[in-house]
């Protein structure tokens, strides 16, 4: 049998090396110009990075990060596994085989298992922390109960995210409902919140893009898997 050409071929070492230095993988495979810009929109992402941590605080660098050069990050990381013969001068084909494949479902999904870990870090190192529940901090048993909800979610939806299932998707729209009642009414009582804010502005950008990728849940997970 004839070994596929080289160029024709992914690249994990690629992908590693992209991942560790953005860029690195593609000059690796002798997409110099791919590789220079890449690693300029690097530096630009750590310089707003650092902007961000300095006039809103480490909180926001945090979430830009997340939000943003995390994706950012991983897609050109996957840019680098892809075979060198992919015709495309820019990620444009690259985010076009993510979504096709589904990725960015699973890419959602190791963010809500991160995310639960977080939940459940805040809960044992702050026991005392409770919970709003419109407009209510509700305490014993409940309150347990309110705070417990959050990673337990969370896990459920990531792991159903990470296999595509088409019931983790109704799941997180039973979650997006109640998250976006429970903020709305806490606004009602309170007022403006940077937490608060925040949390239902990442909701509601987070439930629109599930909700136009809801197509990729047909038929549990009948995206294309493979890599």
């Amino acid at each position: 049998m004839t070994a596929a050409p080289r160029n024709n071929r992914s690249s994990p070492f690629a992908a590693f090396l992209s991942t560790v230095v953005p860029g690195l993988g593609q000059a690796f495979k002798h997409q110099f110009t791919r590789a220079t810009a890449l690693a300029f929109v690097w530096c630009a992402f750590w310089g707003a990075l650092w902007v961000t941590w300095r006039i809103a605080g480490l909180g926001a660098a945090i979430f830009l990060f997340l939000m943003i050069v995390l994706p950012w990050w991983v897609i050109q990381s996957y840019d680098a596994f892809l075979p060198a013969s992919d015709p495309s001068p820019s990620l444009r084909n690259t985010i076009g085989i993510v979504l096709q494949r589904a990725h960015d479902i699973r890419f959602l999904g190791c963010l809500f298992l991160l995310t639960a870990v977080l939940d459940l870090y805040i809960i044992v190192v702050n026991p005392e922390y409770a919970l709003m529940v419109f407009c209510a901090k509700p305490g014993g048993v409940l309150g347990f109960l309110a705070k417990a909800q959050s990673p337990t979610l969370h896990v459920l939806i990531g792991a159903g995210f990470l296999r595509i299932r088409r019931w983790s998707l109704m799941l997180y729209v039973a979650y997006a409902a109640f998250g976006l009642l429970n903020a709305g009414a806490n606004f009602a009582c309170f007022g403006y919140g940077r937490v608060r804010t925040v949390f239902l502005l990442s909701l509601l950008g987070f439930t629109a893009y599930v909700w136009w990728r809801r197509t990729a849940f047909h038929g549990n997970g009948g995206a294309r898997s493979g890599l």
